[in-house]
């Protein structure tokens, strides 16, 4: 009995022992990251992690990332910007989604191709892209895919 007694306790520091290995390897929880109809109307920018940056023409951004990929090339979130007029005369860098809440942009590619956005639209720039940005202002969703993560 006493042997019996011996072996099932030292099976159960086994189980246990075992188990706090195991909850040591664990990953965290994935989830997927949600943009709520109030974030989309603005709310988002309230958060803590909200970015908010002062540009040399005045203009002021707002940007929250709600997603980042584990391998740091994918990400999307919400960016809210002032008026902008912008030469991109460099290659924009990154495959970018946009779809516009508010206000809109115009782009004029380098061969003076105009694509007007506005309000519940949607574009897609390439990131060999070069051009003029011009906007009154929006707010807008955003997805970006980077290939070597330097554009996140």
């Amino acid at each position: 009995m006493h042997n019996k007694l011996n072996a099932a306790v030292v099976l159960i520091m086994m189980i246990a022992f075992a188990a706090a290995i195991a909850s040591h390897h664990e990953k965290p929880a994935v989830h997927p990251a949600k943009i709520s109809k109030s974030d989309a109307a603005g709310e988002i920018f309230y958060r803590d992690d909200m970015i908010e940056r002062s540009r040399d023409n005045g203009n002021t951004t707002l940007d929250v990332t709600t997603l980042l990929s584990s391998d740091g090339k994918f990400a999307s979130g919400m960016y809210k910007s002032g008026k902008v007029r912008s030469e991109i005369n460099e290659p924009y860098g990154v495959d970018e989604f946009m779809y516009f809440l508010e206000g809109g942009v115009t782009l004029t590619s380098s061969d003076g191709t105009v694509t007007e956005i506005s309000a519940g639209e949607g574009v897609t720039v390439p990131k060999e892209w070069t051009g003029i940005w011009d906007t009154d202002g929006y707010r807008k969703i955003w997805v970006i895919y980077s290939e070597d993560g330097s554009g996140l």
